[in-house]
């Protein structure tokens, strides 16, 4: 059974995602004024932005049982496990647990896709307490 409220992952969802549109600095001459510039660097990306800063925050908020849930609902999403294999994901998650768990996830390219695939998965077999997420 999946120990992070669905709606906690729904939201790291739409973060992740706010933060995947972003690319790498491609603009280092770039002005002082976005409009000179076309808004061009409203979609770069780097560790200072808000949308990364937003998910760290939330991420290292979250308590070790539910960043262990995380890394296995990520790890299921992206294919190393299937839902048979959540109890064997979740003990991986938490034998690998520390204080890095927040950029660890964050480095994953497609986390967003991964958290989605994951919870889908989750909730197509039943695992997902439905009570949880109803609730905001």
């Amino acid at each position: 059974m999946l120990e992070i409220n669905p709606q906690k992952v729904r939201h790291l969802i739409q973060e992740a995602r706010m933060f995947d549109v972003r690319e790498g600095l491609c603009d280092p001459d770039s002005g002082s004024n976005g409009s000179d510039d076309m808004m061009v660097d409203v979609l770069e990306g780097d560790a200072g932005n808000a949308s990364y800063a937003e998910m760290m925050e939330f991420i290292r908020s979250l308590d070790e049982e539910e960043q262990i849930n995380l890394v296995a609902l990520a790890w299921l999403g992206r294919g190393t496990y299937g839902v048979a294999e959540w109890g064997e994901a979740v003990a991986e998650a938490q034998r690998a647990h520390n204080r890095r768990t927040a950029e660890y996830l964050t480095s994953l390219p497609k986390l967003g896709d991964y958290l989605e695939e994951g919870l889908s998965m989750m909730e197509e077999a039943g695992q997902v307490d439905l009570e949880d997420s109803e609730q905001s």
